[in-house]
């Protein structure tokens, strides 16, 4: 770009087949398109950027969203939302997304719901930052539905051996899925019912009697619950944050335009929070 800053590549996909895990959760695959040259699969918390086009709007072609923010009013700019890459085959060249799903709520849900086999899916990235250390003695990953894709891709890369304990809250029983256990693997569903989200979850990170040696955490979801469960293991059980990745991935009362005007501060580590108050 004339600019000198790097040229955003926005990949196209299309959609192989779909699948209900659950109520609430849709898992599609995509191939084809340009994902001949994308690439994922060193972090287990990768995500990419969908791109949805608003409707009845002409866009320049060949799409790219640089020069629509440079060239058109930002009510016009298509909707971001960013999603958990479940699994990338680079064989198959097969990219995997697990969308939740509550009716016509969101954006990303519906077209999950749907979507058909052929149709067009644009996105950026991938991004990323967490794997599961081998030099950790045991790994704790918590978090709610939206979480979900990153800790089954985080419990299928786990070092041979690795002891992981897994707190997944859903709505309940029936938003149960299948998720890669045994061994040293614990998973301890918690059924939130008419409970406030993450409730549940609080409770039961807080009376974990935590193993010996040096944990590994991985905890996302909502973002008031994993605001709390910072602090908890910040504060109370002394977890560097060098172990720790954490952040909220969506916020109750805000759709994801709204809620990244405010990410920062709300994933503010602790440390800094107190030093900026001081």
């Amino acid at each position: 770009m004339s600019d000198g800053k790097k040229k955003v590549t926005v990949h196209r996909a299309t959609v192989l087949h779909t699948e209900r895990l659950t109520p609430h959760m849709i898992r599609v695959t995509l191939g084809g398109g340009t994902l001949g040259d994308f690439s994922a699969g060193e972090y287990t918390d990768h995500y990419v950027k969908l791109v949805f086009p608003l409707p009845g709007v002409d866009y320049p072609q060949p799409f790219d969203i640089a020069e629509v923010r440079a060239t058109m009013g930002r009510e016009l700019w298509p909707r971001i939302r960013t999603y958990t890459v479940r699994s990338w085959d680079q064989v198959t060249r097969e990219l995997v997304i697990d969308f939740v799903h509550h009716g016509d709520e969101g954006i990303a849900g519906p077209w999950a719901a749907a979507a058909r086999p052929g149709d067009e899916l644009m996105f950026m990235g991938p991004g990323g930052g967490y794997a599961p250390s081998p030099d950790a003695a045991w790994h704790l990953l918590a978090g709610d539905e939206s979480a979900l894709p990153a800790i089954g891709a985080a419990l299928e890369g786990m070092p041979a051996g690795a002891r992981a304990l897994v707190f997944a809250e859903v709505a309940g029983p029936e938003d149960e899925q299948k998720l890669l256990s045994g061994g040293g693997i614990e998973i301890f569903w918690l059924h939130r019912g008419e409970r406030p989200i993450g409730e549940a979850l609080l409770e039961a990170v807080r009376a974990l009697d935590f193993p010996e040696g040096q944990v590994q955490a991985f905890v996302h979801g909502e973002a008031n619950f994993v605001r709390d469960l910072r602090r908890f293991l910040r504060f109370d059980k002394g977890v560097d944050r060098a172990n720790l990745s954490i952040s909220g991935y969506w916020r109750r009362g805000a759709d994801e335009d709204a809620w990244q005007a405010t990410k920062q501060d709300y994933n503010r580590d602790p440390d800094e929070a107190a030093k900026q108050a001081a």
